[in-house]
Parts: C-alpha cells; structure tokens; sequence
C-alpha cells in the first residue's frame, strides 16, 4: 500500500513539479497550480477531479474516495492512500490530477502522460 512519502516522490517525478508547505501541509504544484496535497494525517491526499467525475468516483468507491465538507464547492477528491492497490494506482492518479492543472506548454511537452479529459 502506498504512503505519504510514495505520494511525494511520485508527485515530484511529474515535470515541472514543486512541493511547497500551505496551509501546514505539503502541497504540490505543476507550473505553480496546486494539483495534490498530503493533509496533515498523511493517510490521504487530495487531487484534482472534474466534479461529475469526482461524485461518479465516490459512489462507486466510497471505501477509497471522499469528498472533504470544504472542498465540497470545488473539483478536488480525497483519496485514502490504504485503499490503493499499489504504487502504479497511485501514479495513475496523481497523473490525472496533474494533467488538470497542467498548461498546454507541458501537455505538448509530455505526450506520454496524456490530455485531461473534458468533463
């Protein structure tokens, strides 16, 4: 099962990624837009996720996904790090996330990781 210092090693071998604490948490960031953070717990982070996509997501797999009550009004899902599979779960993922707030500059850049679905 994947940990917190999977999330952060994983996250920052995307390109362009940086870690920056906010919020007294480590967040992490594609050309400065946030696109993952480890709450304070380290059990679980959350990511990027279309809103439709993110309540698909939940209901299917409430035992792995959850809406935060604060982040309820934006496009983010929490993901329980325990309920992972492995590692290349986790990357696929984190990936998505970054492939949301990613520019056009680094999508072009990195074909491999793919375009972000329109939701």
């Amino acid at each position: 099962m994947p940990d917190a210092e999977d999330v952060r090693r994983v996250a920052l071998s995307l390109p362009d990624t940086t870690e920056k604490v906010a919020w007294s948490m480590p967040t992490f960031r594609v050309a400065e837009k946030m696109f993952a953070t480890l709450p304070e717990d380290e059990a679980s982070m959350a990511v990027r996720c279309p809103k439709e996509e993110r309540d698909e997501l939940v209901l299917a797999e409430p035992d792995k996904f959850w809406i935060a009550d604060h982040e309820a009004s934006f496009a983010w899902v929490r993901v329980r790090l325990s309920a992972l599979e492995d590692e290349h779960e986790l990357r696929d993922i984190l990936a998505d996330s970054w492939r949301q707030a990613a520019p056009t500059r680094l999508l072009d850049a990195y074909p491999e990781l793919g375009r972000p679905v329109a939701g």
